[in-house]
């Protein structure tokens, strides 16, 4: 599983391009399977990836087209999946989006998450023994009728306050 620590990110997209590129061959934010969420009001930079959950929920695709592969990560058939955006709908955290009616999800690369060769910061980083650890069932609720973008944002606000209460109280001592 892909981790992040948003401490060290610096917005750069390094790793937004890098993964468009080896898996298109073209660089663009669309076709990436990482986004990073920039909430310039809080000086937070945040890389929103697959999380691998315990829960699954974009396996709920209804034509079968979504199954785990041996690394945990998200494997779609393109000849079984029929863009109806299930997949996206049940993300609770906007991991997943369509892009000209192709559901883009981290696949981990093979192994070998090229997000993470391009983070030179070490803001990303892969923990392969880590999937299927992280439950989003707290953010299912609140991000029900978002789109993708909005659950991103939710997801990087939520899981960067740790961080924020950090620097608040080193900021009062």
């Amino acid at each position: 599983m892909i981790r992040v620590d948003p401490s060290k990110c610096s917005g750069c997209v390094r790793c937004e391009v890098n993964c468009s590129f080896f898996h298109t061959g073209m660089v663009g934010r669309r076709s990436a399977r990482i986004r990073v969420v920039k909430i310039e009001e809080i000086g937070i930079d945040f890389p929103v990836v697959c999380q691998q959950c315990v829960e699954r929920y974009c396996t709920k695709c209804p034509e079968h087209a979504i199954e785990v592969g041996p690394l945990g990560q998200i494997i779609i058939s393109p000849t079984l999946c029929v863009s109806c955006g299930t997949c996206e709908t049940l993300c609770p955290i906007g991991a997943i989006e369509l892009y000209e009616d192709i559901p883009y999800v981290c696949d981990l690369c093979g192994g070998d998450p090229r997000c993470v060769k391009a983070c030179t910061l070490g803001a990303i980083y892969y923990e392969p023994d880590a999937h299927g650890q992280i439950s989003l069932r707290s953010f299912k609720a609140k991000t029900k009728k978002m789109s993708p973008g909005q659950k991103r944002l939710i997801f990087a606000l939520e899981s960067s306050r740790p961080l924020r209460e950090k620097w608040v109280s080193a900021r009062r001592k």
